[in-house]
């Protein structure tokens, strides 16, 4: 069948099982969106604001589904703005698809209008990108672009697409010719599975994608692996789990916690692993890291084999490298073998698929092992900041959090954007389960949580959804309010308002001697006026009574299929803690 480029790419995107995409039309992008008219009871499109949100919007998109998430600009400043979504997904982990228009290819590198080297300006933050300068190249590339995004540790890609190869005509043929019988979408099929033979990649794919699955083929862990590991946890007499996102991403939370009860292992969480273990857990010590625990920071200086799964030893975890599990053993579980040895020595490691690891490990271990922790965890797990306790009449982060959890109830789907309410929401806010809690861990990226908070309940409409935000951050995001009353998406938003950068003035306070350098926002706008003007209802609440009445007003809208705000109005000084000042070994913090 004979279609232009466009249409060939909106069936090439159908094909991958997408069923919406979020973007911003311009010139070079023309006919892509005239394709999308076309198709729209097949393909849906979500116009945002600004591209960098329709990025954020397809990140959070795949981030609550495991799906791969689309979003589509245009040349020139629409693709640059989608740059700092594609570097958030690229540092969490999250599959995404961003296709971009560039100026026809007879003028590729003459600085035409609204040009700009896309491909070599995200080079460094995606797992691989193309420049299509052959319609009947344009469905093999999208297919690739999708098996890379989804292979191995996912992660974004992006394809840029000249405007008059959108509008030639290119020969299209189905995955299945004919178009009987279902298709198997590349999004399902593994690297190992081509390159092994089991799906017939040259008729699927074309011998190109072949190749580019050789390539992209992760060694796999062996039986030896395995065996050594568990030789490990037979010594260990004070074995500490650090687990991050990876084990969210591989699906394997039911793995974990039964490897956990197997060990007796206490288990640590980064910022990108909560939900990944259940939090009223008997095992479990919280966040580790610049904000973590008294238990998690003390127990991984006591460990004598720390068994970090699918966690890559971020600067906010280890605080000093050098100092960090000073006195264990350890053992990384992951899928990526660049991230073993980067930033602290492991003595073993077993590259692979999470779940498939610890599949294995459990079918070797004992039915029961013992610890020698001997009630430590206990003891420091009393010891908790004066600061994260609720009660009173004062408005708390602590309060708003969980009087939130109540009315949103255990399936939430809960964004949060970057700063003290973003630790707050990790410290505080009761998730029961993975793909719960939306974030930007590895970039973190203000203004990332209200395109991200739509996208994951435009993919998960049965799931009710909040956004927990800062004053500072929800500048920065607000025009996505406009998305959200145009498409009735029913979110609720808490700026939890400080009126200053909190995380920025909390240090301040503590090492800057006061001295609070442009991060005070005594400056509109007013965020109950603002959320009117967009076509919301905004409430205020400056004290615990008046927030329980602000939130049962605004679940009313909720249930009606409304979006609503809450602005939140609590001390400037409320504090983040604990808090490991930076340089000081993890276990060196300020609890009050």
């Amino acid at each position: 069948m004979q279609y232009t480029g466009a249409r060939i790419l909106i069936e090439a995107l159908i094909e991958q099982g997408v069923d919406t995409v979020f973007g911003y039309p311009g010139g070079a992008v023309l006919f892509i969106y005239d394709e999308l008219f076309k198709h729209k009871d097949r393909i849906r499109h979500i116009l945002t604001s600004h591209e960098q949100h329709a990025a954020h919007a397809a990140d959070g998109y795949a981030r609550s589904t495991g799906k791969t998430g689309v979003c589509i600009a245009t040349s020139g400043p629409g693709a640059t703005n989608l740059v700092t979504g594609i570097a958030t997904a690229a540092m969490d982990s999250a599959p995404l698809v961003a296709i971009t228009g560039n100026v026809a290819t007879g003028i590729l590198g003459k600085d035409s209008f609204q040009e700009v080297d896309i491909a070599g300006i995200t080079m460094p933050i995606v797992k691989h990108n193309w420049i299509v300068k052959d319609v009947n190249a344009l469905a093999e590339t999208v297919r690739e672009a999708f098996m890379v995004a989804q292979s191995g540790r996912p992660g974004p890609v992006l394809i840029d697409i000249p405007k008059d190869i959108t509008s030639q005509l290119g020969e299209w043929i189905p995955l299945k010719p004919g178009g009987k019988g279902p298709v198997k979408h590349i999004e399902s099929i593994s690297a190992d599975a081509l390159v092994s033979g089991i799906i017939p990649a040259e008729e699927l794919l074309g011998a190109r994608a072949r190749r580019l699955a050789e390539r992209n083929r992760r060694p796999t862990f062996s039986d030896e692996d395995i065996n050594y590991a568990v030789s490990l946890f037979r010594e260990a007499k004070r074995p500490l789990i650090y687990a991050g996102g990876g084990v969210i991403i591989s699906d394997a939370e039911g793995e974990l916690t039964a490897l956990a009860e197997r060990l007796n292992a206490p288990v640590a969480l980064s910022l990108m692993g909560v939900g990944a273990f259940p939090r009223e857990h008997r095992l479990y010590t919280g966040l580790i890291g610049m904000h973590g625990t008294v238990a998690s920071n003390k127990a991984v200086q006591k460990a004598d084999l720390l068994v970090a799964v699918g966690a890559r030893f971020s600067d906010r975890v280890t605080s000093r490298a050098d100092n960090f599990a000073k006195g264990a053993t350890v053992l990384h579980l992951d899928i990526d073998p660049a991230e073993v040895n980067k930033n602290v020595a492991a003595h073993a490691w077993v590259v692979g698929d999470i779940k498939k690891i610890i599949v294995k490990l459990l079918k070797a271990l004992p039915p029961q092992m013992n610890t020698e922790w001997a009630g430590d965890i206990e003891k420091w797990k009393e010891k908790v900041p004066r600061a994260n306790r609720s009660g009173g009449s004062i408005l708390r982060p602590r309060f708003i959090l969980e009087e939130s959890a109540k009315r949103l109830g255990p399936d939430a789907i809960i964004a949060t954007d970057v700063g003290q309410h973003q630790i707050w929401t990790a410290q505080f806010y009761p998730f029961t389960r993975g793909r719960s809690f939306i974030t930007s861990g590895g970039l973190g990226t203000m203004g990332f949580g209200l395109g991200a908070a739509l996208g994951a309940k435009i993919a998960n409409p049965k799931r009710p959804a909040a956004l927990f935000t800062g004053d500072g951050s929800f500048r920065m995001n607000c025009g996505e309010l406009a998305t959200l009353t145009n498409y009735r998406i029913p979110i609720l938003i808490v700026i939890i308002n400080n009126r200053v950068l909190g995380m920025v003035r909390q240090w301040q306070n503590l090492f800057y001697e006061e001295r609070y350098s442009e991060t005070t926002l005594d400056r509109p706008p007013d965020f109950v006026t603002l959320a009117e003007a967009y076509g919301l209802r905004g409430y205020r609440a400056e004290n615990a009574n008046t927030f329980v009445s602000a939130l049962d007003l605004a679940m009313k809208d909720i249930a009606a299929g409304r979006p609503a705000l809450i602005d939140a109005h609590i001390n400037s000084d409320e504090k983040v803690l604990p808090m490991v000042p930076g340089g000081k070994p993890i276990d060196e913090q300020i609890l009050i």
